[in-house]
């Protein structure tokens, strides 16, 4: 009932679909099942942080238990390196919810059964990775996360870890005999850990409850319709990329389709990288991937993964760029970008006001109000790429200072909804009668 309810249209750029030959290891259905010893050492490996060139960092350092596994701070991006100095260049995304992500493809089906394929699947927000292997590959040896200076070297620190015994009883006797081995069996080990710890996919949120029919799974009034926001095709529109009817697998609403979308987000003046000019984060198109070329008439350039709502309440900083840090500024990104350009992006050749209107909106990116001037919209896209720009509800291009598409009481009830989707509800003895989401 619940699949067929929430199962609407997703983005035309493209995901996966229930029949892509995906697969993964059955999931434990009860924290007591025991981790094999592949898993077991992988939690070791998780949180071991003299597996850094710092010695201070680990995996369980930007993606914390606390915060469903994603960055525990607001920083848009994480500090690393043999210093702890060193910016990334992009947000940190939750590792929950994984283990039904598909390898990328370029034309990948899309899990509504409707949308035509297009880019999907694949791990990190360009999805260069097939695997969580693969990715966990990426923070040991960047130079800017955990900046070790090789595989040997996160070996030989395996070798000395105080769970070494552990890693041979999992991989061999002899397995610290052929580096290439042991560092292909510490990635393996923290993928097992991923994908057998129920903690990486608890799904026990409150609307968890509600899918199941559970006692304390009632949607309030105000959750109800901030559900059929996030559906309906003419106002929130979320379902379109992140799809939450029936996952892959049988797993319960996911919350995503896999896809990748360009949706403009503002440039982060706060990464280092961006004080270069020159420099644009053109996701599928690198700078970090590289087999799609950044040249003009190349569909894929500026998109990036669509990524799990689960959660997604308990986050600090949001898109690839983590530009913005709050839900409410998120939503309302999605319904004034076009309407509202100069909330969100740099007014150019204006006079600022020295006291805005009173109703000049405060929740943007830009406080500021100008008279004149040319706002330079999608100013983190070179030009030859505005094209790729998604123009699906509620970013449809409509006219400056025209009616957005959701109300006030849609984002209100929206962001109400999206709340249902943090796991860890314990639903109340006796039910609220009053609050902002009850009615």
């Amino acid at each position: 009932m619940i699949a067929a309810a929430l199962a609407l249209s997703a983005c035309g750029g493209g995901g996966n679909s229930t029949s892509s030959a995906v697969t993964a290891p059955a999931i434990p259905s009860s924290p007591a099942i025991p981790l094999s010893l592949a898993a077991q050492v992988g939690e070791k490996i998780f949180s071991d942080t003299t597996l850094s060139g710092s010695g201070k960092m680990s995996c369980a350092t930007c993606h914390a238990q606390s915060a469903a596994y994603g960055p525990p701070n607001d920083l848009a991006v994480q500090l690393g390196g043999t210093d702890l100095k060193a910016p990334g260049t992009r947000a940190v995304p939750s590792l929950r919810y994984k283990e039904f992500t598909p390898p990328y493809a370029d034309l990948l089906d899309n899990p509504d059964g409707i949308s035509v394929p297009g880019p999907g699947g694949g791990y990190t927000w360009d999805g260069r990775a097939a695997t969580l292997a693969d990715q966990a590959k990426i923070p040991l040896l960047a130079p800017n996360e955990m900046a070790n200076a090789s595989a040997a070297d996160v070996v030989a620190k395996l070798q000395a870890a105080p769970y070494a015994e552990l890693f041979r009883q999992a991989f061999g006797s002899a397995i610290f005999g052929k580096t290439d081995s042991a560092f292909s069996s510490a990635l393996q080990a923290l993928q097992a850990y991923q994908l057998e710890d129920p903690d990486f996919h608890p799904y026990s949120s409150k609307f968890d409850l509600y899918a199941g029919n559970k006692i304390g799974g009632t949607l309030t009034m105000a959750e109800v319709r901030g559900m059929k926001v996030l559906t309906d095709p003419n106002s929130g529109n979320c379902a379109s990329c992140h799809y939450q009817g029936a996952g892959l697998n049988g797993s319960s609403a996911l919350f995503t389709d896999f896809s990748y979308q360009a949706i403009g987000v503002p440039r982060n003046v706060a990464i280092q990288a961006n004080a270069d000019p020159t420099y644009f984060d053109l996701g599928l198109c690198g700078p970090l991937r590289t087999d799609h070329p950044a040249a003009p008439g190349n569909a894929f350039c500026g998109m990036v993964k669509a990524p799990t709502l689960r959660n997604v309440a308990t986050r600090k900083s949001f898109f690839h760029n983590g530009v913005m840090h709050s839900l409410e500024q998120v939503i309302r990104f999605y319904n004034t970008r076009d309407t509202l350009p100069e909330i969100w992006y740099p007014t150019v050749g204006g006079t600022p006001k020295a006291t805005a209107d009173p109703s000049f909106p405060t929740y943007g990116l830009i406080t500021t109000q100008y008279v004149g001037g040319t706002v330079q919209k999608f100013n983190d896209l070179p030009p030859q790429f505005v094209g790729n720009i998604d123009t699906q509800m509620p970013m449809d291009g409509r006219a400056a200072h025209s009616r957005p598409p959701m109300s006030e009481q849609n984002i209100a009830d929206l962001l109400c909804f999206l709340n249902t989707l943090t796991d860890g509800y314990k639903a109340p003895a006796t039910s609220p009668t009053s609050g902002a989401c009850i009615q």
